[in-house]
């Protein structure tokens, strides 16, 4: 809704969005077939339980453990589950989001998922799929609720503190989201005394900590990057900053808002883990090799074209891993 009463963008969407944004600090296990038994809510500070690096001292976060096929006790304990839990959206289009005809989860998100499940499991529909807000994140893992977190989250040296990722699966960088007709024109000065969403404990955050542009964000904050459209179509707030991926995902359910400017610092996504859970490192970076292998074949292309190339064209292929020594 706008300053004048009415909802811009898709009737179906945002109506969705209205509806995500009411439960937005409520946290919904939700699985592929029928309700979780297990019906925990994901949540809760957590204390990391090792420190893979220092953010001081850190300069190539994404380099992540050399991929390795081999079990390991992580791999055993999901096989004596029966089940991958895995944290993920339900809100992003195209990455994890659920279908509104089916119910089902989908996106380039949830395609990673099922294949890490079919490798460890043999099913890539034995997850126990847990809808989990930007914010929460970090503790869903360092609390052995999930297995895996798969949304939509980029590495860093804060992060690498407190969870293990794997190699990156793809690039992104911050960027502005407004209205088309908005003064706005990106990251810069023109952010000076707009309300500005964003995602608590996400890099965008981060982001407008280190260089506001003189933005008002810290009463705008929300728990995930679906609610700022919300607020957006409500008038509640002038533009949204989030990574460029999720931003190009939000322009594509509102014709009326589009990017503004070019992104900032290349950023990566990727798989994060418990930082104890090496073995489980290991294996999804052997899963995200097969993963990448193939060429225009390859499964992440294809996953890439069926969800991603409307909003994101351009991109040739997936970013080249890096491993630690």
């Amino acid at each position: 809704m706008n300053r004048n009463g009415r909802l811009r963008g898709w009737g179906g969407v945002g109506g969705m969005a209205l509806a995500c944004a009411a439960a937005a600090s409520l946290l919904v296990p939700v699985s592929r077939h029928g309700a979780d038994e297990d019906s925990t809510q994901v949540g809760g500070s957590g204390v990391a339980q090792g420190v893979q690096a220092k953010a001081d001292t850190c300069k190539d976060p994404e380099a992540s453990l050399p991929p390795s096929p081999a079990d390991g006790p992580s791999i055993e304990k999901i096989r004596k589950a029966g089940k991958l839990y895995a944290g993920v959206d339900q809100n992003s289009f195209r990455w994890g989001y659920r279908n509104p005809n089916t119910g089902e989860l989908e996106g380039f998100d949830i395609d990673l998922v099922r294949a890490i499940a079919k490798n460890i499991l043999g099913d890539p529909d034995a997850v126990i799929y847990r809808a989990i807000p930007t914010s929460q994140r970090i503790s869903a893992l360092q609390n052995n609720q999930v297995d895996v977190v798969v949304r939509t989250m980029t590495i860093t040296c804060k992060r690498i503190e407190q969870v293990a990722f794997s190699s990156a699966y793809f690039t992104v960088g911050q960027q502005v989201l407004a209205p088309k007709q908005s003064s706005i024109t990106g990251f810069n000065s023109t952010l000076n005394g707009k309300r500005v969403c964003v995602a608590a404990g996400s890099t965008a955050f981060d982001a407008l900590e280190k260089e506001s542009n003189g933005a008002v964000y810290k009463n705008q904050t929300v728990p995930n990057q679906l609610d700022c459209l919300v607020r957006l179509q409500l008038g509640l707030a002038d533009a949204v900053v989030t990574d460029s991926a999720l931003a190009a995902s939000q322009a594509a359910q509102d014709p009326t808002v589009q990017l503004k400017g070019v992104p900032l610092t290349p950023e990566y996504y990727g798989v994060a883990t418990n930082l104890q859970n090496t073995d489980l490192v290991r294996r999804i970076n052997q899963v995200l090799v097969d993963y990448r292998n193939g060429g225009e074949g390859s499964p992440w292309m294809t996953a890439y074209r069926k969800w991603l190339a409307a909003d994101l064209p351009g991109i040739t292929g997936p970013p080249e891993p890096k491993y630690r020594s």
